[in-house]
């Protein structure tokens, strides 16, 4: 299946606002799900309650349960996967990373590949700045509109 098809079903499947997709053709299989903005309210952390009277070590445990769920916040605009596929942070095994986290990018700018469906794409920066953090790590599989990037 090539690329043109597999952006046609991801538009139809945005379009729709049906949840998940599976298409067979031949050999190959492709599985498009999106993320339901109204299933946010359903995936809050967990918030522990402690009793007054609970044991000393129960509630040194409650602490580093909420600390664990809040994750610092870095402030800039986020570069989101355009695909489902593996991040790569450099063209080759052996090759240097497109970006490090403090380098100044362009817009338009080569800073990682995905791989889908055996297919390297290169994915260019879309704002200009600072690389303020990178959000997964070499190898990783991501989903479409998952952070990559923060550019400040």
């Amino acid at each position: 299946m090539d690329l043109r098809k597999l952006k046609k079903l991801i538009d139809l499947v945005e379009e729709s606002g049906i949840a998940e997709l599976e298409v067979t053709e031949g050999e190959e299989k492709v599985r498009i799900t999106r993320n339901v903005q109204n299933t946010a309210q359903y995936m809050q952390p967990m918030q522990y309650h402690v009793p007054q009277q609970a044991a000393p070590a129960a509630a040194a445990a409650a602490p580093a349960v909420v600390a664990e769920a809040a994750a610092p916040v870095v402030a800039g605009n986020t570069q989101k996967s355009p695909m489902v596929g593996s991040f790569y942070r450099s063209s080759s095994p052996d090759a240097k990373p497109f970006v490090e986290v403090g380098q100044s990018v362009t817009a338009g700018q080569t800073i990682c590949i995905i791989e889908a469906m055996k297919l390297l794409n290169e994915i260019e920066a879309e704002h200009t700045g600072v690389i303020k953090a990178i959000l997964v790590e070499n190898g990783q599989p991501v989903e479409y509109g998952e952070p990559m990037f923060i550019i400040g």
